[in-house]
């Protein structure tokens, strides 16, 4: 967003209409507009305001009912911390006692938001003008927290007062595109990291895909996943991190929240540590029922850590599918029984499906170049019926798993 249509969006007039708009969809979008031009009113106040009202609908899965009174941009939405994952962030500097925490790269302020809903002070530096605008909208209920234009790390924590420290820092280029490079976040990861020798509370996302070698050795490491996506990485230190040094998985779903770490025989060995290579877990003949891991428990590589509480195995070394014959309940993993398996050839699978008056297929997979829509298409099935079938691979050759979720 321009600083003109913000400052019109800002304005009484530009309040008061955006306020008025009824919940966004894109077929009323046109006529809307339509509609509001021939009243006479400002074409780019229109586009400003239409364009909030879609950005708040689309911001509703990470802001729930807060969206409505919150303004954005698409780039700060993109980044934007869900709520739901914030308020752990949250609870990690109230527990820990902080008195002013610096969020710096604070965006659109959803984790200021939540620092601020716990009582803890915070101030939040961000360098781009009209995003520290509107993070200072989002932020208006809040006395507590101080935004600040500013370039985050120029800020002196000491004259702050500051004892505790949030950073997110962007990871996608100016054309949007993402950054896997942590040395070309911006700010650069070992910048942020060095902020732990002045400021011991540290917590910082990073991209969920970072390789273990950038992981600090007195770095606590978490993957968070909501409803199965997984959302993010963050990295958190000193009195942030009770846990002490390692990786863990915290999977959000609905109102729940479970953590896994790694047992307590590999915590706080070299096998347990945050850089260590993820463990491998026994390879097994397929069993009765097939878990599919959370991406989350993936990504913290702590899938051999579920396959011990669940007794149970991979199919194959390096794919992250567990198999059993015991049914174990765990939120770390979703359970499926087999129906049957084979090695993989396009005429059995189509022949095996047609026999079963298959018509709707859910197909997943891990360690195949099998594209399921592709093979959706060639398998052309017309049944009523539905199945699930898992591409992967089992002994080292190419397999169908038929499964059904449990």
């Amino acid at each position: 967003m321009d600083e003109r249509s913000l400052t019109k969006l800002l304005a009484p007039e530009g309040w008061a209409l955006l306020s008025q708009l009824p919940p966004y969809s894109e077929e009323a979008a046109l006529r809307i507009s339509t509609g509001l031009h021939e009243r006479g009113m400002d074409p780019d106040l229109v586009a400003a305001a239409l364009t909030q009202s879609r950005l708040r609908a689309r911001a509703v899965g990470k802001f729930g009912d807060f969206a409505a009174g919150m303004l954005f941009t698409p780039a700060g939405l993109e980044q934007a911390t869900r709520l739901s994952v914030a308020a752990h962030h949250a609870r990690r500097y109230a527990d820990a006692g902080a008195t002013l925490v610096a969020d710096l790269g604070c965006g659109l302020g959803g984790d200021a938001m939540a620092l601020s809903a716990l009582g803890v002070p915070v101030l939040a530096v961000e360098a781009d003008e009209a995003t520290a605008a509107l993070a200072t909208v989002n932020l208006r209920f809040f006395p507590s927290a101080t935004v600040r234009h500013a370039d985050a790390m120029t800020l002196d924590l000491a004259a702050e007062g500051v004892d505790a420290v949030f950073a997110d820092p962007a990871r996608r280029t100016r054309g949007g595109r993402r950054v896997f490079d942590p040395g070309a976040y911006t700010p650069p990861l070992d910048a942020v990291l060095a902020l732990r020798a002045d400021v011991p509370a540290l917590g910082m996302k990073v991209a969920p895909g970072i390789p273990y070698s950038f992981l600090p050795g007195d770095a606590h490491a978490q993957w968070v996943s909501v409803d199965g996506d997984v959302v993010e990485a963050g990295l958190w230190f000193g009195p942030l991190a009770p846990e002490g040094p390692g990786r863990s998985a915290l999977v959000l779903a609905g109102d729940d929240a479970h953590v896994l770490t790694e047992s307590e025989q590999v915590r706080g060995t070299p096998a347990g540590a945050p850089d260590a290579p993820a463990r491998s877990a026994v390879v097994r003949e397929v069993g009765e029922y097939l878990y599919e891991p959370d991406g989350a428990v993936i990504r913290a590589g702590l899938v051999a850590r579920v396959a011990e509480d669940l007794d149970a195995g991979v199919v194959s070394e390096d794919i992250a599918y567990l198999t059993g014959d015991t049914l174990t309940p765990t939120p770390f993993a979703r359970a499926y029984r087999v129906q049957d398996h084979f090695v993989f050839s396009l005429k059995r699978l189509r022949a095996y499906l047609r026999e079963r008056d298959v018509g709707r297929v859910e197909i997943k997979k891990r360690g195949t170049a099998v594209e399921p829509e592709q093979l959706r298409r060639q398998l052309s099935l017309k049944g009523s019926a539905a199945a699930t079938v898992v591409l992967t691979r089992l002994g080292g050759r190419q397999s169908v798993v038929v499964v059904e979720r449990v």
